[in-house]
């Protein structure tokens, strides 16, 4: 272990336990507000679909909020035990139609393998390699290009992460993890189905897919630009360093604080990478009192930066868009007459 290595996690460690009473009332003013706005927007129906709409939006941060939550359940950061971290993200897991084991575990890896070239693929929204494009068939580029556009990614792209593919469960998946897969449907489908009955499939429609929409880009918009952004860092597995990995491949994605609170303090993600226990609401009390992790700050205007972003250029290490790929086509020969 190097100097570094234990001065930063001694600095996090007293950050990295949960605190009952905040854990409770972080629950209490982000899962009634949702179910709240979820009413309102129902009976909002009856005026018009314009209002229904607009509430969408701070229902859909709230649902934004309770996947935060879901996500330190996952790494056994929000409650003391593990069965409480366990039970609370099995129930939001629902709500965010996310199972919960499963992502539990591809989220782990998550952590283990960011900006690791040879671990690519599990829980993060796969990036190609300039080299890898260019020798890829024409089936594989198109289908990668389609996948990277901002307008599929951020919209229809991200609707299907959490509305289909979530449930399914991973190749190689364990035995708990198809489980997980297996009864959070089960539980959708009850909900859905009783919601249907109730107020029937238009109104729930209506309010549900909005919320969704919203909710599912704004989480997916957040975890991509945690991670691409410029400059960031990826390395082979034979060089890649953890340290770096948090503190110069995760962003410290700075947003007013409104929306800070919306996501969480998951801006602060340099800190999370490096220690995943500390609860969300401890993140920003960790940058503050440390000078050491006062990295540059990723503003929203910096960020629209990374739309632009497709490819790891490994010659120059960096992000880099399509137009990059020019250079490394061969130039028409000219013959002169």
């Amino acid at each position: 272990m190097t100097t570094q290595n234990f001065k930063w996690q001694m600095l996090t460690a007293k950050y990295a336990f949960p605190e009952t009473w905040r854990s409770v009332w972080q629950i209490a003013n982000s899962v009634i507000p949702f179910f709240l706005g979820w009413y309102l927007m129902y009976r909002s129906l009856e005026i018009g679909y314009g209002l229904t709409l607009l509430l969408a939006v701070p229902t859909a941060g709230f649902m934004v909020r309770m996947f935060i939550i879901f996500h330190d359940c996952c790494h056994g950061a929000f409650f003391k035990s593990v069965k409480e971290n366990d039970r609370l993200g099995l129930v939001l897991g629902v709500l965010v139609l996310t199972p919960f084991y499963q992502w539990k575990h591809t989220h782990a890896i998550h952590h283990a393998t960011a900006g690791d070239l040879d671990r690519r693929g599990v829980g993060d929204v796969y990036t190609m390699t300039v080299d890898e494009y260019l020798r890829a068939p024409w089936w594989k580029k198109t289908g990668y290009r389609i996948m990277r556009s901002p307008f599929i990614l951020f919209t229809i792209g991200s609707m299907i992460v959490f509305v289909l593919t979530h449930r399914f469960w991973e190749k190689n998946a364990g035995k708990r993890e198809r489980s997980s897969v297996i009864w959070t449907n089960i539980a959708i489908a009850a909900v859905v189905g009783w919601m249907a009955l109730e107020i029937g499939w238009t109104a729930f429609l209506l309010v549900e897919l909005p919320i969704l929409f919203f909710a599912c880009s704004a989480g997916v918009w957040l975890f991509y630009v945690q991670h691409n952004f410029e400059p960031t860092y990826w390395e082979r597995h034979a060089n890649w360093d953890f340290f770096r990995a948090g503190m110069q491949g995760s962003s410290f994605y700075k947003m007013p604080k409104l929306l800070q609170w919306f996501t969480g303090n998951i801006g602060f993600h340099h800190i999370h990478h490096l220690s995943p226990r500390i609860p969300n609401y401890k993140l920003e009390q960790c940058h503050k009192e440390n000078p050491e992790f006062h990295v540059e700050p990723l503003t929203i205007r910096k960020s629209l930066k990374s739309l632009y972003f497709r490819l790891w250029d490994e010659k120059e290490q960096m992000l880099v868009g399509w137009d990059a790929l020019k250079k490394y086509r061969p130039q028409p020969v000219r013959v002169k007459t």
